[in-house]
């Protein structure tokens, strides 16, 4: 490699339009950073909270359990599916342009589900949404990496992104249980429309805008297969689970096309002159352990939340607002503790605090198999709490990690894969753990039914109602008299509570991997002089370097 190559990414040609990096201009680098997190958080705010929701209006909406995972997947999907596309425009045309972009697409889609009168509705205006915070996100941590080109000031603002997007899935519930208690379901996109719109407002006078300093292109191809292979999954994962089943022609000709189309997306970014993903990023072991920890750790996170949100309102009857007061350490932590986090980050090697908080959660998730159906608020918080300081722990310095494994100029692409996998596993999450719930709940209920004491007329009035509505069925089991429905209740529940702990068999094995895969890929040692920063290691190679 040649001197050149060595060259700081701030003595590099900026392009017409573009601007250098801001550590000269404290007050703009601040502000950039708070509209930055500002922008991650009104993302992430219908998350948890529409999950929270999903028992109101399966009601309202007369929604099956295959329509109320599609509500939630049809944020995720498009998000899971344009991230990687949104972090190249975003380079190419500038970030700002992509954030702002993002927040009127979020904006958009919180008024389409404002408005809506229909499953189909809801998901219209979720995935609108999705698109939103697929733009959001890595024109976030692009702008953050932009004005922060040191390593200990990048991972103090990475820590405080983090928090945001926790806060965004603490609060989302708190907002919308209020609103549920007082006016209709809808109403529940209306706190991130406006937020939306007022900090478009704010960013289009303040933030200054910003993109890569080496020209990149649009991957179409490679797009086109990400999107096919992503949906594929997710949809044959959906409808195998449901009433289609999973040898419905449907669901196969998902998985194949899936299958196909991913090891074309692999084979085209491999040959690609301006790849979308450029395959060989994935050299740097530290990269590519963050990667798959992101990706396993966000499916066991998101399902456990839909799985648990699910048994807080059917099992135990509660009510949004109270679902998200259990639920609130789950993401809470990340907020409370996220300065502490970005400290540690620049004193401990971040794999450290990753393996450590991942090792905290997997025993957290594991813990959920001591729940009961009667099990008390008291007990299922401080299992939850385990689960959410794990889960603080761990995401910050995965972040960290994926940004600072590559040079500085790719801390946007790193923030994209990065992303990707985020949002490929919390598609996943929910779609697998509510195929889970479905099918324990109907496996185990006869038992159930046989021993509850009714007769063999209302055991069968039961399992066929679960049957034919699915699990949703526990929000309104009535028999001929008050104890018939104890009684039926009672078995239901028992039913939901043995789904429960397959789910949390699932992600807790799901993140005791992903600890494993850490402590291989990324270590609990400082890599050289800067913990996590592996720029001049095997991913800063000429080849890789020339090459995006």
């Amino acid at each position: 490699m040649t001197s050149s190559s060595h060259a700081s990414p701030s003595s590099a040609p900026t392009p017409p339009g573009a601007t250098g990096p801001e550590a000269d201009d404290p007050p703009n680098r601040t502000a950039t950073i708070v509209l930055a997190c500002l922008g991650v958080f009104v993302s992430y705010l219908p998350v948890v909270g529409v999950s929270t929701a999903l028992p109101v209006i399966q009601q309202a909406l007369d929604a099956s359990t295959v329509g109320l995972q599609w509500i939630t997947d049809a944020f995720i999907l498009p998000t899971a599916a344009l991230l990687l596309t949104f972090g190249v425009v975003g380079d190419l045309y500038g970030r700002k342009k992509i954030y702002l972009s993002g927040l009127c697409l979020t904006v958009l889609g919180c008024l389409v589900a404002l408005t809506a009168h229909s499953v189909a509705q809801v998901c219209v205006g979720q995935a609108l949404t999705g698109i939103g915070t697929a733009a959001l996100l890595p024109s976030t941590l692009g702008l953050v990496s932009h004005v922060c080109p040191d390593h200990r000031g990048r991972a103090r603002a990475i820590a405080a992104w983090t928090a945001a997007l926790g806060l965004g899935l603490t609060l989302g519930p708190l907002f919308n249980g209020q609103i549920l208690d007082h006016v209709g379901w809808r109403w529940i996109f209306l706190p991130a429309l406006v937020l939306g719109a007022v900090i478009a407002a704010l960013g289009a006078f303040v933030l200054k805008d910003s993109r890569a300093q080496r020209q990149r292109h649009l991957d179409v191809p490679g797009q086109l297969l990400a999107i096919v292979g992503i949906t594929g999954i997710v949809y044959g994962v959906i409808e195998g689970g449901g009433t289609a089943g999973w040898s419905a022609p449907e669901v196969v000709t998902a998985f194949v096309l899936a299958a196909v189309a991913l090891v074309g997306f692999v084979t085209v970014e491999l040959r690609s002159p301006c790849p979308m993903l450029d395959m060989r990023l994935f050299r740097s072991a530290a990269f590519s352990g963050a990667a798959i920890v992101m990706g396993l750790t966000l499916f066991a996170q998101v399902g456990l939340v839909f799985a648990l949100s699910e048994y807080f309102g059917l099992v135990h009857g509660a009510s949004t607002w109270d679902i998200g007061v259990r639920l609130i350490a789950l993401n809470g932590f990340t907020v409370v503790l996220g300065p502490f986090v970005g400290r540690m980050m620049n004193r401990v090697a971040p794999g450290l605090l990753l393996f450590a908080g991942l090792v905290i959660a997997a025993a957290g998730a594991l813990l959920v198999n001591v729940f009961k159906a009667d099990t008390g608020t008291g007990e299922a918080a401080l299992v939850i709490a385990v689960l959410g300081i794990g889960i603080a722990l761990a995401m910050a310095p995965i972040t960290t990690v994926a940004v600072n494994s590559l040079p500085r100029r790719l801390a946007g692409t790193a923030g994209s894969a990065n992303s990707a996998l985020r949002q490929i596993g919390s598609t996943l999450g929910p779609a697998i753990f509510g195929v889970i719930l479905t099918s324990r709940t109907l496996a185990t209920l006869p038992g159930h039914l046989a021993a509850s004491g009714l007769s063999r007329a209302e055991q069968g009035q039961v399992d066929g109602m679960v049957s034919s509505v699915g699990i949703q069925a526990g929000a309104f089991l009535h028999l001929s008299t008050r104890q018939a429905t104890g009684q039926a209740f009672a078995a239901y529940g028992d039913s939901f509570t043995d789904a429960l702990h397959t789910c949390a068999l699932v992600g807790g094995i799901g993140i005791l991997v992903a600890a494993l895969i850490s402590l291989v890929l990324i270590g609990v040692r400082p890599r050289g002089p800067r913990a996590g920063d592996v720029r001049q290691e095997a991913v800063a190679s000429p080849e890789i370097s020339a090459s995006i």
